[in-house]
């Protein structure tokens, strides 16, 4: 599954495929803070086995333990910051074969601190102007429509107006004096050959000395660097993905100029990077984590990987209905590159779905993060383990949870209960979200169990579909942006003319809604059609 995909599905599916409330992941209590084996279990907070990837949502993942040893070490003395800068910048330099090299704080922070450099120029009387681009000469973004993401935000927080562009063609048009940067995410389009491709981009660029920056985000880190030998400027990587270092790091290589007006535009230096602090201990354990990635062996880190799934495979295909098949990445695909074992079965056969296993995996101890589906069309459903970031171990756990849930006997699902009430017209809704009101409207049609009509909110006006079960509504809507994605997912109680209950927003968390059935009348009055011109405006 490409990044993409799994940015736009966790607008719907936030954690391991399933909707899980914020309150079970502390609902053992809170109490004091004690360092150990059980040091989240101490406040309140359970774990997860991740079979998903390196998701922030999750914590991304593990850092090696060269690492941590860094940050405990690094820790322990005062440094001065910009000289700090520049001997992790010539050795990055030194390890990747790249002009230079930087630590921010995260990817999305180095996105944003490239395109901030891109704008001012490493001017600072321009950086602190930042993000009002009045009276500045490189106001403009121009990013592939296939590349616009959510993590974008990070460069529109600068104040630059955003190119969207169709072709490569339609990109060299948009080239002019007033383009600071090019900006894309690796993904189908971006390998060699293909629409976008970083050659293809790179060529456009160069005449103009336009920046190009590339987000390799969930990349494996590539020496030479592929993305740079093809003509990039900058590529940036997250620090807690992939390489395992800090997950509040992320690394920027290319060049020199380009990154020391980067720097400049981050902490601890004052502007628009002021509140992207990176500190001295992410700084070293960054540089850590690429020295710790040259050194590691690689082929047996990928050969443990098969070993976890050949783990959970063996096991889990011993129930009859059970199909398993082992996925391996492409050899050009370098985000997310980790195998993944799909687990298939048919739905009506097992009474589950993928689904309903996933949030059973989320909610009970041990929690294991994988992601379930079902298809409608062809009645199966599947489970998706990724190993990239189970530990030692952590395969018999995965194994022992999904052979017992998928041996069980579930019973055949329920006949829908006969609607309480017809709840069809024009609905007024209160939101509360967490520190402010809104004001939706619904107009619903209900066909028996089934809802459908149209949802209101204060910025846009949707499609929103769902069911009514004796007096228990359920409905969804979704928006989708270029870049973004907002869902609302309605689960109400109904009494006379009123609904209330929850509203899960996906990544979003929640929030509560009261809905009231308004009598929706219009005067009734002829519509007259002209038959001539109008003599007056």
């Amino acid at each position: 599954m490409k990044r993409r995909d799994i940015i736009k599905s966790l607008t719907i599916l936030p954690f391991a495929g399933s909707f899980l409330p914020l309150e079970s992941a502390l609902s053992k209590g809170t109490g004091p803070l004690e360092p150990g084996p059980d040091i989240y279990q101490s406040i309140g907070v359970e774990p997860v086995i991740n079979c998903m990837g390196t998701f922030t949502i999750i914590s991304g993942s593990i850092e090696r333990p060269e690492v941590i040893e860094t940050i405990s070490f690094a820790a322990r003395h005062f440094v001065q910051m910009d000289e700090l800068a520049m001997g992790i910048g010539r050795r990055l330099a030194e390890l990747t074969g790249a002009e230079w090299g930087m630590v921010s704080a995260g990817c999305a922070a180095g996105m944003k601190h490239v395109t901030a450099a891109c704008v001012s120029g490493g001017n600072p009387e321009k950086l602190i102007r930042i993000p009002d681009l009045t009276g500045l000469d490189k106001t403009e973004v121009v990013i592939p429509r296939s590349s616009r993401n959510a993590y974008d935000h990070a460069i529109r927080n600068i104040g630059v107006t955003i190119i969207t562009v169709d072709s490569l063609e339609e990109l060299e048009k948009s080239l002019n004096s007033r383009t600071a940067m090019i900006y894309v995410m690796t993904g189908n389009d971006t390998l060699p050959g293909n629409r976008f491709a970083i050659d293809k981009i790179a060529a456009l660029a160069k005449p103009g000395n336009i920046p190009f920056l590339v987000d390799a985000a969930a990349e494996d880190l590539t020496i030479p660097n592929v993305h740079l030998e093809a003509g990039a400027s900058i590529v940036a990587y997250s620090g807690g993905k992939a390489m395992c270092g800090p997950q509040g790091a992320g690394l920027l290589l290319g060049r020199k100029d380009l990154l020391m007006s980067a720097w400049q535009a981050s902490s601890p230096h004052h502007g628009t990077g002021r509140d992207n602090k990176v500190g001295k201990e992410e700084m070293m354990g960054m540089l850590a984590a690429v020295e710790a990635w040259i050194k590691r062996d690689h082929d047996e880190k990928y050969r443990t990987w098969m070993a976890y799934l050949d783990t959970v495979s063996g096991r889990v295909s011993k129930i009859k209905g059970i199909k398993t098949e082992i996925r391996e990445p492409a050899a050009d695909n370098l985000n997310n590159r980790s195998p993944v074992l799909m687990i298939s079965w048919d739905s009506s056969g097992f009474n589950v779905t993928g689904p309903d296993i996933a949030e059973m995996l989320a909610n009970t101890s041990p929690r294991i993060a994988l992601r379930g589906t079902s298809n409608e069309e062809d009645g199966t459903s599947s489970l998706r383990v990724s190993s990239g970031q189970m530990q030692p171990g952590h395969d018999k756990i995965v194994a022992d949870r999904i052979f017992e849930l998928l041996s069980k006997r579930y019973p055949k699902p329920a006949e829908m209960a006969r609607p309480s009430a017809d709840i069809s017209g024009r609905w007024e809704v209160d939101v509360q979200f967490f520190s402010s009101e809104g004001s939706h409207v619904f107009l619903l049609e209900q066909d028996g169990n089934w809802l459908q009509g149209s949802h209101r909110t204060e910025f846009s006006f949707r499609e929103i579909a769902g069911t009514i079960e004796g007096d228990q509504v359920k409905l969804s809507s979704t928006e989708r942006l270029v870049a973004d994605s907002v869902a609302y997912i309605f689960s109400g109680t109904l009494s006379g003319d009123t609904i209330s209950g929850q509203i899960h927003l996906g990544e979003y968390l929640n929030a509560t809604f009261t809905a009231k059935k308004n009598e929706y009348r219009v005067s009734r009055t002829q519509v007259r059609y002209p038959k001539g011109h109008p003599l007056a405006t």
